[in-house]
């Protein structure tokens, strides 16, 4: 003889499984609300001057330079690692001082030079720099490299015009070009094959080079 307290389990499970359906429903309801709302993204035209070259885009702007460049302008030279600011392999030019175009917009980057790595020098006529990792084999799988003499070039340029460094002794004087300034410039470019030292060997041969 059952009781009120008997439990039918399997009027239990279809009720549990009622509930789920229902859920499932308003989720997917919800959902197709959601999306019939979202306004589509921002677009306007952007206009980026890259290696001398102006070049007229039409983007969203929430695009980052790094995507513009590589997936609008086919310049696939500068890499996509961490995408974080954290690895420097999306290191690039920009009105002489380096930044991760992974960091910035492209909408923000408009009416200054932009230089890439394809902008530094071709494969036949490679920028002196670049002709200094390939002798002093400043690189493994090469992945990084773009940006390290993107960097390189940029970190010679800010010790030529007295911009200091953490580890500079004297900030109001002129910082000296040596293996510990140089190191600590280039931190924010990672090489996860660990070529630093053929790097730095490289950098202070095409250094040499330029004051020489």
């Amino acid at each position: 003889m059952s009781t009120p307290h008997d439990v039918n389990h399997q009027q239990v499970r279809d009720r549990e499984n009622a509930a789920t359906a229902n859920s499932a429903s308003v989720a997917t309801t919800l959902s197709l609300h959601a999306l019939a709302t979202t306004p589509p993204p921002a677009m306007m035209p952007v206009r980026l001057k890259v290696n001398g070259k102006e070049r007229s885009l039409h983007l969203d702007t929430r695009t980052t330079l790094l995507d513009a460049l590589r997936e609008h302008l086919h310049l696939t030279g500068t890499k996509k690692g961490c995408d974080h600011g954290q690895c420097g392999a999306c290191t690039v030019i920009v009105d002489g001082r380096r930044i991760n175009a992974c960091l910035t917009l492209a909408v923000m980057q408009q009416n200054v030079e932009v230089t890439t790595i394809e902008g530094l020098g071709t494969p036949d006529n490679l920028h002196p720099l670049q002709a200094a990792f390939i002798k002093h084999d400043g690189y493994q799988c090469g992945y990084c490299t773009p940006g390290q003499i993107c960097s390189s070039v940029a970190v010679l340029k800010e010790i030529a015009d007295g911009i200091p460094s953490h580890v500079s002794l004297d900030l109001l004087a002129q910082p000296t070009r040596h293996a510990d300034e140089i190191r600590e410039r280039m931190s924010g470019n990672i090489c996860r094959c660990g070529a630093y030292a053929n790097i730095l060997a490289a950098i202070d041969e095409y250094a040499e080079g330029q004051t020489s």
